[in-house]
């Protein structure tokens, strides 16, 4: 979730979290009349972090409902003020307004998705369509819009400084986005719609989880699990042990396609169950199928942007982007096609004549993919995952890794606070304390899979940064790392590792976030801006002096060799067709189901995602995308309609910035606090093409990206990435997804 003004703060909607488990029928959790809610006012702990030791589930939904009923009160006042409008009495008033619903939100949607529970999930039932409702009743007041569009007319002769005139855009912008210009009769259907919409985007993140959590595999016996470690057979049986089937083994489902668990399965059977059970999870012709949700989504999407005057919802969401349009994306998106194709069919060459040279007779499926590609680059780099992990102990990476680089690039140090309440045993709070010793704001480390969690990895904010306010950022990273078996290390994957520095690139742009208004402070930026950040510090994974830092043997605590880590970097690049397919394909089906006109009718998920596919190019069959429809939850409940390629056009991005840094001398304070001071502490006050044009000293190019993912041979000629300048902001309340 991102930076939230109080305005903001009440269009989150339960919506914007992640999948949850199912609805019970257990009524929603009442208040303890005896007792204060520790919600309703401001928390004493350090960073008014969230009292965790107080709050209860009852907490939550009193709290909202008396939030959103002082927030109307405030919203009344400034749109109701007898003064002529002035910037501080309409701008800065609506910012300062709704502080309790901040409070309340910003604590129960990271709750609702890392720590669920069926009396948290009633509540989140309920609060959707109010909260969406209160946003309406906001963004539809036709007094408090006119004051805002009279302040917008005058904006040139305001003096406004940029931080203000960037603040007074983004709300008239979010003003008629969100339907102020409508008529009456409009504004009504809108609001109607919303209310639709809430509660099926609620729906699907419900049965997704349940889904999710049932389409584990269960096998009898060990047999079935040949491949895998002891430990990785100990915490499935832990696993099995957790939903009462002491004796059998079960592995869970993470929220994309393939699962890691097939590099290493030799039992083709059993791979082909796992990766059966991932990709039908959804589509069971049960109370969790979501396909239906899915189809009454996509139309009423848009009908909504039809009703805002856009052509479609993509075109809606797009136009206050980066990209801006559709065209552009799809533009971007065709550059990466040729390479992508080409290295994908190599690829799969490459495993046919790997299964065949191990002396199988079959032809390569999805399920086969990961296990033989895992045998081609140990074949062609000498590289095995088990010689790696033991070099990557989770909180040695964290420590000696993830902070380290933050020390080295920026000057950050982090002390652990035990002395914070957390919501689960298993998280972990540090204080960031800045280069010259001053306070810099919390961090909270939430790593462990559980079945009452999401699936992903994301960082938001519990409290957010602003001057205004006089607060600073407490931010949280969630991952879904297995948990080991008690008394054995956490040892993580490689890819595991990226993630960390991933989350924590997230963290490092709202920590550093340094803006007065907090509508447009730290994360508070474009989609296809915001994983920018995160994906340019997955870079320092592997620089030489953080790898050896972090990168030690559990058992000997020898750093890794040199030989290994040249073995990681060359095969660097191995498997790109496929990873960068998987996100192409994906992408491609998000803005296909967000291209559907108002007039279309409802699809049929499974001929619709098919025929997409089938359109793009790929070698889809043997390539599957990274989520299916059925259970994409990043575009149907984490607010990334219309956005998942943010995640390859901010690669464009980060690469263009770290190609600068390896110009310009590498890992080095002064270029860390030049990447800080023009990017990374910028929040949403200016716009995107001349912030990022200042840093790069040119407009992006996917030269560089096609190069870090080994792809440069199979370019096309033109590198030149399509640019479209304009100012765009984050949408509210969504989670920093991965």
């Amino acid at each position: 979730m991102m930076r939230l003004s109080p305005i903001a703060a009440a269009a989150m909607l339960a919506l914007t979290t992640s999948a949850m488990t199912p609805m019970t029928a257990n009524a929603a959790p009442q208040a303890d009349q005896n007792r204060a809610n520790p919600l309703l006012t401001k928390s004493q702990l350090p960073f008014q972090a969230p009292q965790f030791n107080l709050i209860k589930d009852s907490d939550y939904l009193p709290a909202i409902r008396e939030g959103m009923k002082q927030h109307l009160a405030e919203i009344e006042g400034i749109a109701n003020n007898k003064a002529a409008p002035t910037f501080d009495n309409t701008i800065v008033a609506m910012e300062k307004s709704g502080r309790l619903l901040t409070r309340a939100t910003n604590t129960f949607f990271n709750i609702v998705s890392a720590n669920s529970n069926d009396a948290l999930q009633k509540v989140q039932t309920e609060v959707a369509p109010e909260l969406t409702a209160h946003s309406d009743a906001i963004y539809m007041n036709d007094k408090l819009f006119r004051r805002v569009d009279t302040l917008y007319k005058q904006r040139d002769s305001l003096n406004l400084n940029p931080e203000q005139a960037m603040l007074l855009k983004v709300y008239h912008d979010n003003f008629v986005h969100a339907g102020a210009q409508l008529s009456p009769a409009d504004k009504a259907k809108l609001k109607e719609m919303n209310k639709e919409i809430a509660s099926l985007q609620t729906a699907f993140q419900q049965k997704l989880l349940a889904a999710t959590k049932d389409g584990a595999l269960i096998v009898d016996t060990k047999e079935e699990l040949a491949g895998l470690s002891d430990d990785q057979i100990a915490a499935a049986a832990q696993a099995a042990k957790d939903r009462g089937l002491d004796g059998k083994y079960a592995l869970t489902l993470q929220n994309t396609t393939q699962q890691p668990l097939l590099q290493t399965l030799t039992d083709r059977a059993t791979r082909k169950a796992l990766f059966e059970n991932s990709w039908t999870r959804a589509e069971r012709g049960d109370a969790n199928d979501t396909r239906d949700t899915i189809s009454q989504l996509a139309l009423l999407r848009a009908q909504k942007a039809k009703l805002l005057g856009f052509d479609s919802y993509s075109a809606y969401v797009l136009d206050d982007q980066m990209a801006k349009n559709p065209a552009t994306v799809d533009t971007f998106m065709a550059k990466l096609v040729p390479a992508t194709a080409a290295r994908e069919r190599a690829e799969a060459a490459d495993i046919q004549a790997m299964i065949e040279k191990s002396g199988k007779d079959f032809k390569l499926e999805p399920w086969d993919w990961d296990m033989y590609a895992e045998k081609v680059r140990k074949a062609k780099y000498d590289l095995d995952e088990d010689q790696v992990k033991p070099y990557f102990e989770l909180n040695k990476v964290l420590e000696d890794g993830v902070f380290y680089a933050a020390n080295q690039m920026y000057g950050l140090t982090f002390k652990e606070r035990k002395d914070i309440p957390v919501y689960q045993p298993d998280v972990r709070v540090f204080e960031v304390i800045d280069a010259d010793g001053s306070p810099l704001g919390l961090m909270y480390f939430d790593y462990f899979k559980r079945d009452n969690k999401s699936g992903g990895a994301w960082m938001s904010n519990f409290v957010d940064q602003s001057h205004l306010l006089g607060t600073k950022p407490v931010i949280y990273n969630v991952c879904n790392f297995t948990k080991p078996a008690p008394g054995q290390p956490a040892l993580i994957s490689f890819d595991d590792v990226t993630t960390m520095f991933h989350e924590f690139g997230h963290a490092l742009h709202g920590l550093f976030a340094d803006q007065t208004y907090p509508s447009i402070s730290g994360t508070s930026t474009a989609r296809d801006f915001v994983e920018f950040p995160s994906q340019f510090n997955e870079h320092w994974a592997l620089e030489p002096k953080v790898l050896k830092n972090y990168a030690v043997n559990y058992k000997t605590g020898e750093p890794i060799p040199d030989a290994l880590v040249a073995k990681i970097k060359k095969a660097a690049t191995f498997n790109q067709g496929y990873a960068l397919g998987e996100l192409l394909a994906a992408a491609k089906l998000d803005l296909a189901w967000h291209a559907l006109p108002a007039t279309a009718p409802r699809q049929n998920v499974d001929t619709f995602e098919a025929k997409t596919l089938a359109s793009m190019g790929l070698d889809i069959r043997d390539v599957p995308p990274r989520y299916r429809s059925s259970y994409f939850q990043h575009i149907w409940s984490n607010g990334y309609a219309s956005g998942y390629y943010a995640y390859l056009w901010t690669e464009m991005l980060d690469d263009d910035a770290y190609d600068w840094f390896e110009n310009h001398g590498g890992m080095t304070r002064e270029n860390g606090q030049r990447f800080r001071d023009m990017i990374l502490s910028k929040g949403h006050t200016m716009d995107y093409g001349p912030m990022f044009r200042a840093f790069y000293g040119k407009d992006p190019e996917i030269g560089p990206m096609l190069k870090a993912r080994g792809l440069t041979g199979h370019a096309d000629a033109d590198t030149a990435a399509p640019t479209a300048d304009g100012p765009a902001q984050q949408p509210a309340g969504e989670p920093i997804d991965r």
